[in-house]
């Protein structure tokens, strides 16, 4: 390690109060772009992380796209405050920029993921895509009550029920035809990098707090995790979900649910399957009431080499802080802006998370580990240095 990289390192770890300061400046500011009443805190944000940019001598353009920030320098950076709304606006932003603001990029990171167990670091090289989907039946023009009406009409909640119960078996398998047809076959090289990833079972069993799993091997969870379609119901909007036991037949009602994109499936194939499902079970049941299918948004799935230079500093740089080389990984989840830096740029795109798997992104009591905070300051000025290296 050079002389410079540990005179940082001395400096990051002497002055930990002031990182610690201004972490609980920003955590302060309530900017989930999900809460409309919180879309001041978000543009709050925004503006806080200007000044902080601008205090170290940064150039700050702030574009009105929902929010995101500019900063040209020698580093460029894109700041944005809108993922829990879908970040709309944000991808036609940087294709526009794609020959302006990001011509000269060589290299793109994004940290915003996580490691997979609380101890060992991990650089992530592929992500699942997303297709959001909402699931409309109406079988009235008002709320009726079931003492009244139950029995003499087709309640829209039935239908919905019957429709969303067919998307998904017990074992987690997508029921719906011609979904997985794209999926590509494992291969025997592929089987073999799940094996020295270092992940327990029954640790992830208790950090999820669960008793049991869909399946019983490591290299099966993190496949099923990682490279292959999974589909999730999230909710109903319109049905009565507060205390008590109000018999309310609700005149609408949407379910809500999603499917996990990975390689070779597009987000319009799969809308089409979709919809076509939906509309043939809820035919076969003959109902009079009307029924409209959606798709929310759409992301595609993304992998990258992990043998790139951009990945290869990524990996010294983990060994230089933490002392053990990273696991490489996939992630489950999505974060299709990505897919958009790449095909924008034309580079290679790392992902290099500095959270732990039990962070809690996006829930009530989000956290962030203060040594995982330090150390990934550190992290960063190490991957910087190891770029300079290339």
């Amino acid at each position: 390690m050079s002389e410079n990289i540990n005179k940082l390192f001395e400096y990051l770890t002497s002055n930990e109060s002031l990182y610690i300061q201004r972490l609980s400046e920003v955590v302060a500011i309530q900017s989930v772009s999900a809460w409309a009443e919180k879309r001041g805190e978000c543009i709050r944000m925004m503006e806080h992380t200007a000044n902080e940019m601008k205090k170290l001598g940064c150039t700050v353009e702030l574009v009105e796209i929902g929010m995101g920030l500019y900063i040209p320098v020698n580093l460029k950076f894109c700041f944005e405050g809108m993922e829990e709304s879908g970040s709309e606006g944000l991808d036609d932003l940087i294709m526009a920029q794609k020959d302006k603001f990001f011509s000269d990029v060589d290299y793109v990171c994004i940290s915003d993921n996580y490691w997979l167990g609380k101890k060992k670091p991990c650089i992530t090289y592929g992500l699942r895509g997303i297709c959001y989907f909402f699931c409309e039946v109406q079988c009235s023009t008002k709320d009726l009550h079931s003492g009244v009406f139950g029995g003499s009409v087709h309640e829209a909640m039935g239908d919905l029920i019957a429709v969303m119960s067919s998307l998904v078996d017990k074992k987690g398998k997508i029921l719906i035809p011609g979904v997985c047809d794209a999926v590509l076959p494992v291969t025997k090289d592929e089987l073999l990098t799940y094996d020295p990833i270092d992940f327990d079972l029954e640790e992830y069993k208790k950090d999820v707090g669960v008793d049991g799993l869909l399946h019983p091997t490591k290299r099966d969870i993190l496949m099923h995790r990682w490279r292959f379609p999974s589909l999730s119901l999230h909710g109903i909007e319109g049905a009565f979900d507060g205390a008590g036991a109000k018999t309310v037949i609700p005149r609408k009602v949407i379910g809500k649910f999603s499917i996990r994109l990975v390689p070779n499936q597009h987000p319009d194939e799969i809308e089409k399957h979709v919809k076509a499902h939906c509309e043939k079970v809820f035919a076969e049941r003959g109902s009079p009431n009307k029924l409209l299918v959606t798709m929310g948004h759409g992301g595609k799935p993304w992998v990258s080499d992990f043998n790139d230079p951009n990945y290869i500093a990524g990996r010294k740089a983990i060994k230089t802080v933490f002392g053990v080389d990273p696991d490489l990984t996939r992630e489950g989840g999505s974060i299709p802006v990505t897919l958009t830096f790449q095909e924008a740029t034309g580079k290679n795109v790392m992902l290099l998370p500095v959270g732990a798997c039990d962070d809690g992104a996006h829930s009530q009591n989000e956290k962030f580990d203060r040594s995982n905070y330090l150390n990934g300051c550190k992290l960063m000025a190490a991957y910087l240095h190891e770029l300079a290296c290339l």
